[in-house]
């Protein structure tokens, strides 16, 4: 059975055309309009309020517990403060991607690894003969990402006891919000200003009210899926299931990915010692990687020129993509597009897609598939550095 979050009560009301989606085995809404747009100028110039209970949170504490992180996760656990956010992958025993989230220190051995795939099996069977707790945290957490210019400014009012100002990106801190106990952490997933607040489940919507309130002068809205996911793109992060396949789910050898391959090796630390996947990452790291993860710009003017040939405007998708579109050079395919989307701050079509290390550089000049009145044709791009839009607020 599918659940609800606990901002379900505040939620299901908004959304006006019934567009729910599944994620993680909730329903969350896909956007809260019948169009998602002004939800994604919320992101980009106010502030947008987004529910991501659905992630998987587990609570890893013990004597052992830095121990166990660094068994499975790529990064140094060591190297991490208390009250830093680390962004991190983790790998089979092959160095291929099994998932990747943030792990937050809240203690000399207490921390919360999220996931967007169930771990906690995986977790349990590294820890084994280790003095370390495990703990799914997933329903009894609630998440919420507020995210956008005026984040901070709405959060401020609400917020005491800390500078706000000063909380460094990829830190947290445990406060008070209007009284309830919450964790606030500088990340999202959206490539701007932002943070994310963990809560108690039961306070979900006390809290959503409060945030409501709070930014009403700050034009805050809740933001679905749709304008999340354009968002994301924009910011050239990639997601689960849609740009890599996990290994555990991987058919075929040719489905999955290494850390490398994703452009994620600042994130691999073959110094700390043994770790899952650490052999076949040490082989890897002493040759080029056959695949890269990269960013796509897709040229209008050839846009424009294939659909004129059919005597049709140009047409792009009002929401992201998430289909596997080949890649070309002279005819010969050297990669795929694995999502993307028209940016409407950017005005251009962008594409995350895997090529052939060969022609990963930026400025290489490739060819894109597009279907126009059914018919396959292509359309001139070009290899471009990720992220695409990467604000100084975002750090700042």
């Amino acid at each position: 059975m599918l659940r609800t979050t606990p901002f379900h009560s505040r939620t299901a009301p908004l959304v006006e055309a019934q567009n729910w989606r599944r994620w993680a085995g909730y329903i969350v809404a896909s956007s809260y309009e019948l169009l998602h747009d002004r939800e994604y100028f919320a992101i980009r110039n106010s502030a947008a309020l987004i529910d991501v209970t659905p992630l998987f949170k587990y609570r890893i504490t013990g004597t052992d517990a830095e121990k166990l992180l660094n068994r499975v996760i790529t990064r140094d656990v060591r190297k991490q403060k208390i009250g830093q956010v680390f962004y991190t992958p983790w790998c089979d025993e092959d160095g291929k991607m099994l998932d990747d989230g943030t792990l937050h220190r809240f203690g000399e051995n207490d921390f919360r690894l999220t996931a967007a795939d169930p771990s906690y099996r995986w977790l349990l069977e590294n820890a084994w003969g280790l003095d370390v707790e495990i703990a799914d945290e997933s329903e009894a957490v609630a998440a919420l990402a507020i995210q956008g210019p005026t984040a901070r400014d709405i959060l401020k009012q609400l917020v005491s006891g800390i500078d706000l100002d000063g909380l460094k990106y990829y830190r947290l801190a445990h406060r008070e919000l209007a009284g309830m106990p919450v964790t606030i952490s500088r990340t999202g997933y959206t490539g701007d200003l932002g943070y994310e607040i963990w809560m108690n489940a039961e306070d979900a919507e006390a809290t959503w009210d409060c945030l409501i309130q709070a930014g009403e002068g700050y034009q805050i809205t809740p933001a679905g899926i749709l304008a999340l996911d354009i968002a994301r793109v924009e910011a050239g992060l990639f997601m689960v299931e849609v740009d890599y396949v996990s290994s555990r789910h991987a058919l075929i050898e040719a489905q999955k990915s290494s850390p490398y391959e994703m452009g994620l090796g600042w994130a691999v630390d073959l110094k700390k010692g043994n770790f899952v996947g650490r052999k076949a990452l040490i082989a890897e790291s002493k040759r080029e990687p056959e695949w890269r993860f990269v960013g796509i710009e897709m040229d209008w003017p050839s846009l424009e020129k294939v659909y004129n040939e059919v005597g049709l405007p140009p047409r792009v998708s009002a929401t992201t993509w998430r289909t596997s579109i080949p890649v070309y050079v002279e005819g010969m395919q050297i990669g795929y597009g694995s999502s993307g989307c028209w940016s409407p701050l950017l005005k251009k079509n962008l594409a995350l897609a895997h090529v052939k290390a060969e022609y990963a550089e930026p400025g290489t000049p490739v060819d894109m598939e597009i279907t126009v009145e059914h018919q396959r044709k292509t359309a001139k791009a070009k290899v471009v550095k990720t992220p695409f839009f990467d604000p100084e607020r975002k750090r700042a």
